[in-house]
């Protein structure tokens, strides 16, 4: 299946076009040269391609991060690119998750695994069984610990359970992976499946074979431009 074959009631994100130019002093610097991309509902889509081919450029243009200078990105009815930036902020807070690399910069220092929670539902204005989050990424006996007292791959679970509070449309990762060891890899990997078991779109970037592995869909950026999949890269 490659990525433009799914059909519309599938497709929760989708990217169609899109065209992005940097500045640096008087240079322009072509990213992305006219990109399209489809995450399917309840799927795990798989961004690769090399260092520089535009992959963080365009997460942040389907998370409503950045504005691309062509093209369209419509999240589950509403076409992100006709929005204001206030418009797309009150948006993002309640239908986009954010995952960084790093995972204390998905967490606040002095919050605990289960304060992250309950900000998340507030910020969503949303009711939440915060044991039941936490036990959906296997902390829930680490539900009054702080992020210096968790692991790499226990912060970045926590960050995993406040993003799927309210059931956003999707949760976006750029290499959630690239901070952590091969075990705690594993486990995030696991939570990452788990939750599009149960329904959420996952749109992450990832050179990870762990992360890969977990993908319904692999989209691949060559110079900022689709390259065609290779054969057994996508399945259904």
């Amino acid at each position: 299946m490659t990525p433009g074959d799914t059909t519309p009631d599938d497709v929760v994100l989708r990217g169609t076009g899109l065209r992005r130019e940097h500045r640096a002093g008087d240079r322009v610097v072509p990213v992305l040269h006219g990109v399209t991309l489809s995450a399917r509902r309840a799927a795990v889509t798989v961004l690769e391609g090399p260092s520089g081919s535009g992959k963080s450029t365009l997460l942040r243009l389907l998370a409503g991060l950045d504005r691309p200078d062509d093209g369209t990105v419509e999240l589950a009815g509403t076409e992100l690119t006709r929005l204001s930036a206030r418009r797309r902020r009150a948006l993002r807070r309640t239908r986009i998750s954010w995952l960084h690399q790093e995972p204390t910069a998905n967490l606040v220092d002095y919050l605990t695994a289960a304060e992250h929670v309950e900000l998340a539902a507030r910020l969503r204005r949303c009711a939440v069984d915060v044991p039941a989050v936490l036990d959906l990424v296997d902390l829930a006996h680490r539900a009054r610990h702080r992020p210096r007292a968790l692991s790499g791959g226990e912060q970045q679970r926590v960050a995993l359970a406040a993003a799927v509070v309210g059931a956003p449309d999707v949760v976006v990762g750029d290499e959630p992976s690239a901070h952590l060891d091969p075990s705690a890899t594993a486990h995030v990997a696991e939570v990452l499946r788990r939750l599009a078991g149960r329904g959420t779109t996952v749109l992450l970037a990832s050179h990870d074979p762990r992360i890969t592995r977990l993908a319904d869909a692999t989209v691949r950026l060559v110079d900022g431009r689709n390259a065609e999949p290779r054969e057994g890269e996508d399945r259904p």
